[in-house]
Formats: C-alpha cells, sequence, structure tokens
C-alpha cells in the first residue's frame, strides 16, 4: 500500500450535529458550540459577586474597612500574645493591656462589680478615693497599682483582692484603670507626700 493512500483516522470530518463556524485557521474548523450552563453561571456570578463586594466594601461605607479590619486582628493578636503571659507581669505589659480594647472592657466588668461600691462606676471616688486624677497614695507606677489591689490596704479597710479575683482579673482591673491615664503622667510614679488627701486604690 502506498502511502499517499494511507487515511489517519482524522483526515475525515467527524460526524456531528452541531454546526461548524465559517472560518478556518489553518486548516483547523471550530464547532459553533455554546458555553456550558455551570461555566456561565460561574462567570457571571462571579462578576456580580465582584461588583457586591466592591459596592459594600469600598463605595457604601457599611462594611468594615480593611484598615479597621487589620487593626481589630492586630489587637486579637495582642490579646492572645498578653494573655499567656506567664506570671511575673510588668509595667510594660500592664500599659500594653490598658491599650487593647479586651483588657479595658474586661477590667470594667470586674471593676463595675467588685470596686464600684467604693470608687464610683466613673473612678471618681466615694468611700475609696479617686482613681482618675494623678495624685497616688501609694505609688502610681502600674505595678504599684496591681500590688495595691492584690494586698488591699488593710488600714484602710481595702480588702486583699488577690486571692479572691487572681492576677489576670486583677491585672485587667489595672488595665482598666490605666485606661483613663498616659505614660507621660509623671506624676503617676511616684506616692503622695504623708498626710495628703491623695486619690489611689
Amino acid at each position: 500500500m502506498k502511502r499517499a493512500d494511507m487515511k489517519r483516522p482524522h483526515d475525515d470530518p467527524p460526524s456531528h450535529d452541531e454546526p461548524i463556524r465559517k472560518h478556518t485557521f489553518d486548516g483547523i474548523a471550530e464547532f459553533d458550540k455554546k458555553m456550558p450552563n455551570w461555566w456561565l453561571t460561574t462567570f457571571y456570578g462571579g462578576i456580580l459577586f465582584a461588583i457586591g463586594y466592591w459596592f459594600y466594601f469600598a463605595h457604601s461605607g457599611i462594611g468594615p474597612k480593611p484598615i479597621a479590619e487589620l487593626e481589630s486582628e492586630l489587637s486579637r493578636i495582642q490579646t492572645v500574645k498578653l494573655s499567656e503571659m506567664s506570671g511575673a507581669v510588668d509595667d510594660a505589659t500592664l500599659w500594653k493591656m490598658s491599650q487593647n480594647a479586651a483588657f479595658v472592657r474586661a477590667g470594667e466588668t470586674t471593676f463595675v462589680t467588685t470596686c464600684a461600691s467604693c470608687h464610683g462606676e466613673k473612678l471618681t471616688g466615694g468611700i475609696g478615693p479617686n482613681l482618675v486624677d494623678t495624685t497616688w497614695i501609694h505609688g502610681g507606677r502600674p505595678t504599684d497599682i496591681l500590688n495595691t489591689v492584690t494586698n488591699g490596704v488593710a488600714a484602710k479597710g481595702m480588702p486583699t483582692w488577690g486571692p479572691i479575683l487572681g492576677t489576670k482579673k486583677i491585672s485587667e482591673i489595672v488595665a482598666f484603670i490605666l485606661s483613663k491615664h498616659s505614660p507621660d503622667e509623671t506624676a503617676m510614679a511616684e506616692p503622695a507626700p504623708a498626710g495628703t488627701h491623695a486619690s489611689t486604690p
């Protein structure tokens, strides 16, 4: 058999019912088929989703902003890290906790149920002294406040809260108190002179 007489299977056009496009390219013809419905649904659905996403997050102002989401996630990560810290708590850690909304909220909840009866819900004092000014009886450094709350002040009738609340809750209370102050308040670093009517836990 001569090579010229041999036919390959694809030499003859396949039998089909679908129309073929009129144009050819390099001798190749194409079926004139529609895209599958599942593909079209996915394609147009993706377009509609992109438009809705853009409108919700970028145009309408309803959705959370990317920066807000980032700050929220960073705050959550910081909360987890600070929550996992071991026993020792230093001034820097307590200041960081005071800038974390999760710790401040938790501290406020405990403060309202435990401390507000003496110090007032707004920390302005009552039976106990004011906690929002910058003069402190037993020292205003974060660890000073932590020690005061933990050990109490028997002479002034303040209970020893350490065995009752534990380090975590007391740290949150201190974070709540510190949230009303700032690290640059130099008066917080030293106790008030003897004989003055200072505000302190």
